[in-house]
């Protein structure tokens, strides 16, 4: 037998020294073994939370036996056993993470994934950096907040990093954090707030392939050069409206970049042509971002692309390729464009679309079938799951065209003018789950066609007159439906008794149906989280059967807008131990105020008649984020504990016959940004604690008994936009006001940015209160637009909305003394001044001449003396001027505005003479009016004294602070 040289014997035996085979194999060091225990038990396994998908730890040794690399996401080096790589992702961790963790033992670790854990707000642990070696870090959407430790930046060797989707992280200083981290390829911190501008360094990381920093609070300007980045394929800034972004002029853009997403940034430009040669593009978002004049046809040529997103850009013109269009595309996103030009049939080469979203467009144009209808050709587009044409023009009479597209999830063709009957091959639509017909003119049996669709999930028949009786039972039919919303939808359900139990109907909307009755059908019901029955005619009471199966299930109610009277039994208090909304508002109910289940959020029982206190009990609900009263008939005294309910945000007490003091109590880091207390009786003084009410930004004390001087303290709060104190008893002279202290801290252009309009605006916006809130599985959003009584041109009235480009003064029915200063001719925009009804004296300042632009000046019922000056001949816009019950002198201006005013504004001055008064003036009457006078009209106002107003050419000085501080005091009253 041949024998082995003795060299490669021993060559062979040191190579096997070094190449360990697996049954030589070192097992995992005990150390670490122990670590891995320890971490594991020092979490809990919350298979119920959203994230979890599978516990790996599950498989891990209870006693921390046997070979700890052969554990469910453990990787360890092949040569030397050390845990080197660890992925924990979806593993149902739920517990804080210790700063003394045994993670942190693991040293050679080179990869680490914690993502879709929950560490309960747990701070990103220091001890992060004992883990040198890391190159790749995932701990996204796992629950961490609070500052991202500054160790992250000696981590020089990590390769990604990828803190995304965690909330409450803050990273301060993004530029000290990242300056170490030179060799990173892939950085993301979505949702991560960093509220500051991107370091421009950020451009030197020439290995960086995927930046995203969406939704971050990102401002200043988007540094160009970061286009320029060679290796770049995924950059991701959208969701930051603060941040701007300049386009590069020339050369930009990596030629690898696959996907550029900058919705929601501040562009306010053209779309650059130069995108299109971007040709490895697979994702394009440019949403809501400002932009304006053509989009460039060529980007719908770009070979790779796939998402195209460019909704939301209401000044954006989009003209459809007539021929080719190139692109690959999956998913077209332009809602709230304007869609110019004819659909072409080219549209139905789309082969591969799977998502087309054209909601509120303006489609018009000549079309291949007759102007404004559906071209034949989307028949071809046999892949979309999801298609909403929502309020367009489109128009026909038949819908054959959408029965091939027997993909469609979801089909969405409300809002629009198509009248057709509904063909029997719709259900042919076997998958579709989501289905919205509202505001079209069908007709024909539609329930009976629709209810072959047996998946169907989510119904939207609103406004389609179904005349007659709708049979409850029909709508059992759809085994799978969650959602129905029938609104103006003028119909009636037979009464047959329905066993609807086995229902999973999660949201029913009834809204403005013309219902008498509550439907039987409502009570069988046993996995309802929203029910809404608004603006019917439902009268008598409120039967507790309706919630006997869904009351531990429903989130949010509402029975407004009908003729409810009463509860059943007089039983007040609701078993709904879940509820977070309550809308029981403008009915009829006379009963004793109903206190809302313990977690409710959102509570209105306004324009009802209730009577009796308040208890106190209304303060157990701690979660209160808004409490209206508004237009009842309580009395009593305010419980003090209301304004100690930390979340509450909207108060409204209004139009009652509350009697007392305003309470006083209202804590540090009061969380109020609207109190209406208007139109009571209310005594004393107004509480100094409001000024720990920061975030203020509407208080309404009028029409009540309070007896206080001008509370020039509130000056303090600067997000103040609305002051209203008329007729109570405010008094004092006004100069001696002048020299309070804490008037030195008013932030004028905090307090006039809620009453100026930009020129050329399209739209006029009022003031407002959004209140966010958990109610059911999504937050919820309920806006409420701040009102006033106003007594302008000698009547009273009722201002439903406030424009934010209100400007007026209303000091009336107080009892203020001294001279109407003269820097009240500096408002120029003013449109109305009332400061009727007080102790005023001294003369008419001729200032007030330079509102060349006011409507109403009222100035009767005071101790006013002097003449009327005579420049004010020159205010052409005066409609309505009263001077009456003074002790004024001398000529009455006459010509323009003055020859129209009745004898009533200038009655009880002895001294006045002119027309319109019947004696004469000793020297005459024929006194000129000024010479010339500016007439401003500004751009985009219109008729009446609420539109088109800009504050301007204001003297920033002690007095006009003071002054335009005080002209808040103008508005009262509350109404939705």
């Amino acid at each position: 037998m041949a024998t082995l040289p003795l060299y490669l014997l021993l060559t062979s035996i040191f190579l096997l020294s070094l190449f360990p085979t697996r049954f030589s194999k070192v097992p995992c060091h005990a150390d670490e073994s122990s670590a891995l225990m320890e971490f594991k038990k020092s979490f809990k396994i919350d298979k119920t939370d959203c994230v979890c998908i599978h516990p790996k730890v599950h498989s891990w040794s209870q006693d921390g036996s046997g070979d700890c690399c052969s554990w469910e996401g453990v990787k360890c080096d092949e040569v030397t056993s050390r845990v080197i790589a660890l992925d924990l992702s979806s593993s149902c961790l739920s517990g804080i993470m210790s700063p003394n963790s045994t993670l942190f033992r693991l040293v050679h670790m080179e990869s680490l994934n914690l993502a879709f854990n929950s560490f309960n707000f747990s701070t990103i642990p220091y001890a992060f950096s004992n883990l040198s070696r890391l190159r790749y870090l995932n701990l996204s959407d796992s629950g961490f907040s609070g500052e991202i430790p500054h160790v992250f930046s000696q981590l020089s060797e990590l390769i990604s990093l990828d803190l995304s989707y965690n909330l409450e992280l803050r990273l301060p200083n993004m530029g000290d954090f990242i300056h170490n981290l030179t060799r990173l390829k892939e950085l993301d911190l979505l949702d991560v707030n960093l509220s500051s501008p991107i370091p421009p360094m950020l451009a030197n990381f020439s290995s960086l392939t995927s930046l995203q920093l969406a939704c971050c609070e990102l401002n200043g300007d988007f540094p160009v050069s970061i286009f320029q980045l060679p290796n770049l394929e995924v950059l991701s800034v959208d969701g930051n409206s603060d941040l701007s972004m300049f386009f590069p002029k020339s050369h930009w853009g990596s030629p690898m970049l696959k996907k550029l997403d900058l919705s929601g940034v501040n562009l306010s430009s053209h779309t650059p042509p130069m995108l299109a040669n971007l040709s490895s593009l697979t994702w394009l978002g440019l949403s809501s971002c400002g932009l304006n004049g053509d989009f460039p046809v060529s980007i719908f040529q770009l070979p790779n692309l796939e998402v195209l997103l460019i909704d939301g850009n209401s000044n954006l013109s989009v003209f459809f390729p007539k021929s080719h269009w190139g692109s690959p595309l999956k998913f077209l996103e332009l809602s709230w464009t304007n869609i110019l030009g004819e659909i072409p049939t080219s549209i139905g080469n789309l082969s591969l679309l799977n998502e087309l979203s054209a909601l509120d467009c303006y489609i018009s144009g000549s079309l291949p079938s007759s102007i404004g209808q559906i071209p034949v050709s989307f028949a071809n587009l046999t892949q979309l799951s999801g298609l909403c044409l929502f309020h367009n023009n489109l128009s026909g009479d038949t819908l054959e065209w959408v029965v091939n597209m027997t993909k469609l999830t979801s089909l969405d063709i409300s809002g629009n003018r198509l009248s057709s009957g509904f063909p029997s091959s719709f259900e042919n639509l076997k998958q579709l789950r989501g289905l919205g017909l509202s505001l079209n003119d069908w007709h024909g049996n539609i329930l009976s066609i629709l209810c072959n669709l047996k998946d169907l999930e989510s119904l939207y028949l609103d406004s389609l007159n179904l005349n007659g009786a709708l049979d409850a039972n029909d709508l059992f039919k759809f085994k799978s439906l969650e959602e129905l919303y029938l609104v103006n939808s003028n119909i009636s359900f037979a009464k047959t008794f329905i066993n609807a139990t086995s229902s999973k109907l999660t949201r029913l909307y009834l809204v403005s149906c013309n219902l008498t009755e509550f439907s039987q059908f409502i009570g069988y019901l046993s996995e309802l989280v929203d029910l809404d029955l608004s603006h019917n005619k439902i009268r008598g009471t409120i039967p507790r059967w309706m919630w006997n199966n869904s009351r531990k299930s429903l989130r949010s109610i509402d029975l407004s807008d009908n003729l409810l009277t009463s509860f059943e039994n007089n039983q007040t208090d609701l078993l709904l131990p879940n509820l977070r909304y309550l809308n029981i508002s403008s009915n009829l109910l006379e009963t004793i105020l109903p206190i809302p289940p313990p977690l409710v959020t959102l509570y209105d029982i306004s324009n009802n008649v209730l009577f009796g206190e308040v208890s106190t009990s209304i303060c157990e609900v701690r979660y209160l984020i808004m409490l209206d009263l508004f237009n009842n008939t309580l009395n009593g005294t305010i419980p003090p504990c209301l304004g100690s309910i930390g979340p509450l945000e909207f108060l409204n007490l209004a139009r009652n016959k509350f009697d007392g003091i305003i309470p006083r109590v209202y804590p540090n880091g009061c969380s109020l940004r609207m109190i209406d207390l208007s139109e009571n009786q209310l005594r004393g003084i107004v509480p100094r604690s409001l000024a720990n009410c920061g975030m203020l930004e509407f208080l309404n004390l009028g029409d009540n008994q309070i007896n206080d001087t001008f509370p020039f303290w509130l000056s303090e709060l600067a997000s103040l936009k609305v002051i209203a104190l008329q007729s109570n008893m405010f008094r004092g002279p006004i100069e001696d006001s002048l020299s309070q202290p804490n008037f030195i801290s008013l932030q004028i252009m905090d307090l006039c940015h809620a009453m100026k309009v930009i020129v050329n605006q399209n739209r006029l916006a009022y003031l407002s209160i959004d209140l966010l809130a958990d109610v059911t599985l999504v937050q919820f959003v309920r806006s409420r637009t701040y009102a006033m009584t106003l007594t302008n041109k000698g009547t009273k009235r009722e201002y439903s909305k406030i424009p934010d480009v209100f400007v007026g003064i209303d000091l009336s029915k107080n009892k203020f003394e001294g001279f109407i200063p003269e820097l009240i001719g500096d408002l120029k925009s003013l449109r109305m001044l009332n400061l009727s009804n007080n102790c005023l004296n001294g003369t008419i300042p001729p200032s007030l001449a330079n509102l060349t632009i006011i409507e109403s000046l009222d100035l009767s019922w005071n101790n006013l003396v002097g003449e009327i000056p005579q420049q004010f001949a020159s205010l052409t816009f005066l409609s309505d001027f009263d001077v009456s019950h003074n002790h004024l002198s001398g000529p009455i201006p006459h010509g323009t505005q003055f020859d129209t005013f009745k004898r009533s504004s200038f009655a009880k001055n002895d001294g006045l003479c002119g027309s319109p008064l019947p004696n004469k003036c000793t020297n005459g009457d024929n006194v000129p009016p000024p010479s010339s006078f500016k007439r401003i009209v500004l751009g985009g106002a219109g008729g009446g004294f609420l539109v088109g107003i800009v504050l301007e050419n204001l003297i920033v000085d002690k007095k006009s602070r003071w002054f335009l501080h005080y002209s808040k005091k103008m508005v009262e009253g509350w109404k939705r």
